[in-house]
Order: structure tokens, then sequence, then C-alpha cells
């Protein structure tokens, strides 16, 4: 599924919100998440998961081509938890909880 699909998917399940409406909604969630994801804070919603940032350190690395070593600065990375409800749809009600 992507943003369009997400958009429809949602204008088609709440009749009284126009496609526009749907379009505006995912994208202010959007927005607000990429924002606090960049000021480096964590998002938690309950029953899917959470987005947290991590330090990745420095390390070295090698040019696939050459063989030679090159340094590969530190960065930061999104991950993604999934919570147990998720995880558990995920794996069809099966596993590990």
């Amino acid at each position: 599924m992507n943003r369009s699909d997400l958009v429809a998917e949602l204008a088609a399940r709440f009749g009284q919100l126009t496609q526009q409406d749907t379009e505006m909604a995912v994208t202010a969630i959007l927005d607000a998440m990429h924002e606090t994801l960049g000021r480096g804070h964590r998002i938690e919603i309950r029953g899917f998961g959470s987005f947290s940032v991590k330090r990745q350190a420095p390390r070295m690395g090698r040019n696939p081509r050459s063989g030679e070593s090159v340094a590969i600065p530190e960065k930061r990375v999104t991950y993604f938890k999934p919570g147990k409800a998720l995880r558990v749809d995920v794996n069809g009600g099966a596993g590990k909880g």
C-alpha cells in the first residue's frame, strides 16, 4: 500500500470525507511524524508500534570495486518496532506474542 492507496482506502471507509479531506489528513499526520523524528523524538502508536531514531556509529567499510577501506561517518537511522497486536496479526495469530 502506498500513500495514494491509503488516501483512497480512508475516503472509501469514511464516506463523509472527500478525497481532498483524506489527502490533507494523511499529509498532516505524516508531516507531524516527519518533524518529530527529525527532532530525534520517539513516536508510539498503541497497538501498532513505535518509531524511533537510533544512532549508527561510524565504521570502516570497503569499496566493492577497489577493495580499499572507506570511512563511513556516523548517521541517524529511523527504526520501527511493531506492537504486540500488529505482530500477532501479521503472524496470523500464531507464534510468539
